[in-house]
């Protein structure tokens, strides 16, 4: 439980630092908010929490898990068998996390190292000026990434302890001060929370909802990060996490309505209730855990974006990239090109809209797309285990709400939620270029391009006996797709018998499949009824490594012991007790050469497919993916003919000067 405090709440556990303070930019100045205003707005936060967080999710959406791993990636893996246009949704809303997430550093650290602006330190007093705040922000900040690579188990370890302070804190602070205006307890009523919706004390009317739901913006990483900590930890630390926040928010309101009519206050456009409701001598402490806990938020964002990331990949949603394990917990994973992609976005924002208040005008826009999209999969998914009827309720319930909400936030567009919708759409549309770009790869695949494994087992094995042939290695292992049928592409038996003939005493086909269970390891050895021509079947979850140089080790060394294989000892080895012989890998990469003569797909289509060829080309290697930098990998590129070009015919040729013959010519 401990754990789950500091991995889990860390988004969701800082919005008091600046929830209360978006409300009041909203009333335009302190001086313009009424006793009404502030109750209703409580009211409001209280209510979000409890019908989006608590019910939602942590009632609702964690029953979807797949095998105990949740997020919007793992829920489409659930459902996405019951109908093709499920993949849409998950885009979405699996771009709008990621793309909000870039915010979530920026807006945190900012909140809470502003906190210092103008503190007395004993003899020093701290500067007023927002540049410092954003230089101290941005090396916080660039620490944080820069210490990704190495790993944070050890880190780790203190973000429990640290954040079940900073929710005590939370709580303490807010039941001190609420205890000096006890009307801030009507907010439990339901009926202020949409009194002030539409009340003239309300000059934004329905659009103030876009500030309350900064308050929730930690809910559908609750939801993702329930595979680390596991669902049990998560319904017992909830309530206490909620108490503590919801105290800190009633504290927060009953401070503004003893103190929004004083003469310090009433003209200020903007303040911070968090910090200023403090005593002198209690802030720096404050600022201190504030600092601390919005680090600590950064990092469980930045290592739920490289699970999202990678579920992604598994999926094939993106493009695959180099995963690294820092260390030897199997769940944390470093993607550097995510992790510098984050951190230059994040220092962006805090330079472009250089304060927290700025930044909350772009903070929470892209997340209600993704709560949306969550609703949307999760109809398909109750409505397997409930009746249709109360499915389409529950979700027709929280569509309504949600669709409120993102209308409200859209109000934030001027002010700087185009810069997230922007970030969203970038990664949509890449997304979008790898996914349906190869749907329709494999739509358009000419049939003419496969073979049957079957029909050239004897050329192999006459191949592996031809001593008049050299060599190549004992292992030839090509990382190919076998399908029903035994089909694989021509390509593939091309590279080994016309290409240059590819002598070996094992020939390898490796399928790898990717599971919609999270850590599924299993394989199947097909042998063809020969002892030499293997065709292996990788099942993996889309959360596992997919080194295939550790698994084919692994298979060699279990059908050496049944004696299925035959006996591969290298007659030279440092290692005594070696049983494996050596290796050579083949990957065929495929270039767009073929798709200008494919005049019947659609030239959309054909950008689809072009753009998912290219982005393969840029990014990681199929040699590091699958774990084989220092393997001995032979990589060969062959054109992708989507459509076999019409082949060109002479009507006439002649030949001339033929030996024997003075003037030869054929029609």
């Amino acid at each position: 439980m401990l754990i789950t405090l500091g991995i889990v709440y860390g988004d969701i556990g800082t919005s008091p630092l600046y929830v209360m303070n978006a409300v009041i930019g909203d009333a335009g100045k302190v001086g313009a908010l009424t006793p009404d205003y502030i109750i209703g707005s409580v009211s409001l936060i209280f209510w979000t929490l409890m019908l989006l967080t608590t019910i939602k999710y942590v009632l609702i959406a964690m029953q979807a898990d797949n095998k105990g791993e949740g997020g919007i990636f793992a829920l489409y893996a659930l459902v996405r068998h019951r109908g093709r246009w499920l993949a849409v949704p998950a885009l979405i809303g699996g771009a709008a996390l990621l793309a909000d997430g870039t915010l979530t550093p920026a807006v945190t650290v900012t909140s809470a190292i502003e906190g210092l602006k103008g503190q007395r330190f004993g003899e020093f007093i701290f500067s007023d000026s927002q540049t410092v705040v954003m230089l101290i922000t941005a090396v916080i900040i660039l620490g944080i990434f820069l210490i990704q690579r190495f790993g944070t188990s050890s880190i780790g370890k203190l973000f429990g302890p640290v954040m079940l302070l900073w929710f005590l804190f939370l709580g303490i602070a807010g039941a001190l001060h609420l205890t000096t205006h006890l009307d801030i307890l009507k907010a439990f009523s339901p009926v202020y929370a949409v009194q002030i919706l539409f009340s003239p004390d309300n000059k934004v009317g329905i659009f103030l909802l876009g500030s309350i739901f900064l308050a929730t913006t930690g809910a559908e990483a609750l939801y993702s990060d329930m595979g680390h900590v596991g669902k049990g930890n998560i319904y017992r630390t909830w309530p206490f996490v909620y108490a503590m926040l919801m105290l800190n928010y009633f504290g927060q309101g009953a401070w503004l309505l003893n103190h929004y009519q004083d003469a310090a206050y009433r003209n200020l456009a903007t303040i911070n209730p968090f910090y200023t409701m403090l005593p002198d001598g209690i802030r720096p402490i404050a600022i201190v855990l504030a600092t601390f806990a919005a680090v600590i938020a950064s990092q469980a964002l930045i290592t739920g974006s490289y699970t999202l990331v990678n579920e992604a990949v598994g999926l094939k949603f993106l493009p695959k990239m180099t995963i690294r394990h820092p260390n030897n917990t199997r769940s944390q994973i470093y993607i550097g090109l995510i992790n510098w992609f984050l951190c230059v976005v994040t220092l962006g924002v805090v330079w472009y809209f250089k304060t927290s208040e700025h930044m909350e005008a772009a903070y929470g826009l892209a997340i209600t797309m993704t709560m949306l999209m969550t609703t949307l999969l999760l109809y398909e998914f109750l409505s397997a285990r409930w009746s249709r009827a109360r499915a389409a309720l529950f979700a027709g319930f929280f569509a309504v709400i949600e669709v409120i909400f993102l209308a409200a936030s859209l109000t934030k567009f001027i002010k700087g939620g185009y810069i997230t919708l922007l970030i969203m759409v970038l990664i949509l549309m890449l997304m979008i270029v790898w996914y349906f770009g190869n749907k329709f790869r494999e739509r358009y695949q000419d049939e003419s391009e496969y073979v049957t494994l079957t029909d050239y087992l004897e050329q192999l094995q006459t191949l592996s006996a031809d001593e008049s042939v050299p060599l190549l290695t004992t292992n030839l292992v090509y990382m190919t797709k076998v399908k029903a049928g035994y089909r694989l592409k021509r390509t593939t038996m091309y590279s080994i018998l016309d290409k240059q003939p590819k002598r070996a005493k094992v020939y390898w086909f490796v399928t790898v499949n990717e599971t919609d269970s999270p850590w599924e390891m299993r394989y199947t050895v097909d042998m063809m009824h020969t002892d030499n021509v293997v065709s292996v079947q990788l099942y993996l979850g889309f959360r596992c490594s997919q080194h295939v140089n550790v698994y084919i080790r692994q298979i060699i060394n279990d059908l050496l012991d049944e004696h299925v294989l035959q006996p591969q000892a290298p007659t030279y080895s440092t290692m005594k007790t070696r049983r494996v012989g050596d290796f050579r890998f083949v990957i065929i990469g495929e270039k767009p050469a073929g798709l200008l003569n494919a005049d019947a797909i659609p030239a959309w289509q054909k950008r689809l497919i072009g753009g998912r060829l290219w982005l393969q080309n840029i990014t990681t290697s199929p040699a590091q993916w699958y774990g084989l930098e220092f393997s001995e990998v032979i990589e060969e590129s062959v054109p992708l003919f989507i459509q076999r070009p019409k082949q060109p015919r002479f009507t006439t040729f002649k030949v001339i000067n033929q030996k024997g013959v003075n003037d030869h010519a054929d029609q």
